[in-house]
């Protein structure tokens, strides 16, 4: 392998990673707070980069798309912790299969609104093209893409390790009961919580949708295993987890697809079982 094709190679797993961390960090966060797997999170993302490729197309305004995508799946998702979530809070199964049916409905939606192919989100002029990195051409958006989780990232651990919000989701990880106990309305942490995780899988789809496209009942559920494979290997609850799960994930997928595409999955999910056989709560998750 080339040092060219190698420094490539190893910008799109950053890239991917990167999307993935979009969707993994709320999601870890979700499901470390509330206990549940959200299973329409990977409909989020698609729902978001549908909004922002319609006001995209309505406005020719990248940036509007994005924060349109981010905000309306954050609302979207306020309404769905308000009105469904509520009603199944601690009951697993139903609460596993109200996330799947909701799933099933974005889906089935979205291909009636904005069809069943695949919708390529056009990416901005000044982002569009490449760079020559030290002899490497590079795309300019798979950049742009990586910076935007840096800033995100960083973003993130401060609210978390530095503000009271933070504070009480750390603490709400660790023992919901207790934080019960002490007087704080546990239900406006859920439900801040889940706003900032549907808010960052629907970003990550305006995002995401102008590389991997969007595509109702595929990309969405494609989404959701490599997040749920993030998580597993991170460690529940845990954003540093998702950073390096997101990075490995992307690593195992881009080279593995391009080295030997035969065993793609069983490379990008055969860790996932090895870490669940001998440490259930991740890597960097804690013991339950």
């Amino acid at each position: 392998m080339s040092s060219s094709l190698f420094v490539t190679l190893l910008l799109n797993a950053l890239s991917l990673a990167a999307l993935l961390f979009f969707v993994a960090s709320g999601l870890t966060l979700i499901f470390g707070l509330m206990n549940v797997v959200n299973l329409a999170h990977g409909a989020f993302y698609l729902l978001g980069g549908f909004l922002g490729l319609s006001v995209i197309r309505a406005t020719g305004n990248f940036w509007l798309g994005m924060v349109a995508g981010g905000l309306g799946v954050a609302a979207f998702g306020f309404l769905t912790e308000q009105f469904l979530m509520r009603r199944v809070r601690g009951q697993e199964l139903p609460e596993v299969l109200l996330t799947l049916g909701l799933a099933l409905v974005i889906s089935d939606q979205a291909s009636v609104i904005w069809g069943s192919g695949t919708s390529i989100i056009e990416q901005p002029g000044y982002l569009s093209g490449v760079m020559d990195l030290n002899g490497v051409l590079y795309s300019r958006y798979r950049l742009f893409v990586i910076a935007c989780a840096v800033v995100v990232g960083a973003a993130l651990f401060f609210l978390h390790k530095r503000t009271r919000w933070g504070g009480l989701v750390r603490a709400g990880v660790d023992d919901r009961e207790m934080v019960s106990g002490l007087g704080i309305n546990i239900e406006r942490v859920f439900a801040g919580t889940f706003v900032v995780g549907a808010a960052l899988a629907g970003f990550g789809g305006v995002v995401g949708g102008a590389i991997l496209g969007l595509q109702p009942g595929g990309d969405e559920v494609e989404i959701l295993l490599r997040t749920l494979a993030v998580i597993i290997i991170g460690g529940v609850g845990s954003l540093t987890g998702a950073v390096l799960g997101s990075v490995f994930i992307g690593l195992v997928s881009v080279f593995g697809q391009t080295l030997v595409p035969e065993l793609s999955f069983f490379l990008l999910f055969a860790p996932m079982a090895l870490v669940l056989v001998l440490k259930p709560q991740g890597l960097l998750g804690k013991p339950a």
